[in-house]
């Protein structure tokens, strides 16, 4: 049963008038530097979002980091049953001195992660205050996590993540929104892997014959490997770092590169990874080993009938608040959002705010999506309960 017309009315009217304090969250939250690899700066997100969702009614659980992160907060709603998963990061790209600030031009704000994704925050966090204002939140369960690690991958909370979604009714992620409010329903799978050759140092003038060249056999390598990219699969090998040697006239006894992998299906993912050890194989020289070690991984966000059928739910919410809607392109970078699917949740991505330039030192926000993209998520839980 949808939730009554007049405190849903009441509620998305308290929304309209809303934006100068989303506004105002938004500030607080960029001003608070927070890269993955600043504990203190995420843990201030943290404190600021906590804040934010106990006074709307939800309870909140830190989840310390046990590898040098900041804290990832979890929190729930007081209605029992199969939650819908709220699924957020409160980690950027920018350290501390290289992109600071808030600054407002218009309907224009820029600053360190107010796309990507502290603008989606804001959109999650009066999104759940406006529900709660509806008597939302005692009717349809809740649950989410904001993670601290996204930016690299996930690799502390993405099993802490997984856990939380299984048996969830779907999942929302509130990454960075999309031209024309499209939903995504498809991610690549991300991967990487270091690869590092041994071999046996020499002197290159007087005995080169007994040196086995480590650069040698990984360049071979990476020869091999940039080849399996293949763009019509939607594959892609990019080997973005290499090192080796010790010097000039020496032979190389060690050599090391980094390989990033985007895969569209699970299926492709595990391929492409037989397919580099089997190239680290063929490339190795005599005298030289090369071993791979995985590092990351990130399942692909695959469509299905079921996230297919919740983005239209979700997009006919979006247009009854003037927004647009329908599903976005085959996007390459990962998110949260993977970890969910691979759950077997039903999940759509990209509900946050319009905006451009993330990962850049020109990301801005598109400020008059804030209350049309919360009103979008209120009206969605309203159909909910």
């Amino acid at each position: 049963m949808a939730a009554p017309t007049a405190a849903l009315d009441d509620a998305l009217a308290w929304l309209a008038g809303q934006r100068g304090a989303m506004e105002e969250r938004l500030a607080a939250l960029v001003e608070a530097s927070s890269c993955t690899a600043d504990p203190a700066g995420v843990a201030a997100v943290v404190s600021a979002l906590e804040a934010a969702l106990a006074a709307a009614g939800l309870a909140t659980e830190r989840l310390a980091s046990a590898r040098g992160f900041g804290p990832h907060l979890a929190f729930r709603g007081p209605a029992a049953g199969p939650p819908i998963l709220l699924v957020g990061h409160s980690d950027t790209v920018f350290p501390r001195g290289t992109f600071e600030g808030f600054r407002r031009e218009g309907d224009r704000a820029s600053g360190p992660g107010a796309f990507d994704m502290k603008g989606g925050l804001v959109v999650l966090t009066f999104g759940l205050a406006a529900a709660a204002r509806a008597g939302l939140l005692a009717r349809v369960p809740l649950a989410g996590m904001i993670v601290a690690d996204e930016e690299v991958g996930s690799p502390e909370s993405q099993p802490l993540l997984r856990a939380r979604a299984r048996g969830a009714a779907c999942a929302l992620v509130f990454e960075s929104g999309r031209p024309g409010d499209t939903l995504v329903t498809r991610r690549k799978g991300v991967a990487s892997l270091r690869a590092e050759a041994t071999g046996v140092a020499a002197h290159a003038g007087n005995e080169p014959e007994k040196g086995r060249s480590a650069i040698w056999a990984l360049a071979r390598f990476v020869d091999r490997a940039q080849a399996l990219a293949d763009p019509e699969r939607g594959r892609s090998v990019n080997v973005g770092v290499f090192h080796g040697g010790t010097s000039k006239n020496t032979v190389p006894e060690r050599a090391a590169c980094e390989v990033d992998l985007r895969f569209e299906s699970a299926a492709d993912g595990r391929a492409l990874e037989e397919a580099l050890r089997e190239a680290a194989r063929e490339a190795a020289l005599p005298g030289t080993s090369i071993a791979l070690a995985r590092g990351s991984l990130r399942a692909p966000l695959e469509r299905t009938a079921a996230s297919a059928a919740l983005a239209a739910e979700y997009g006919a919410c979006q247009r009854a608040c003037g927004l647009g809607d329908g599903e976005a392109p085959l996007a390459g970078g990962g998110s949260d959002a993977c970890t969910t699917a691979e759950a077997g949740v039903p999940t759509v991505d990209g509900l946050g705010p319009r905006g451009s330039g993330y990962h850049t030192r020109e990301e801005q926000v598109d400020l008059e999506s804030l209350v049309p993209k919360a009103q979008a998520l209120l009206r969605f839980l309203a159909g909910r309960a």
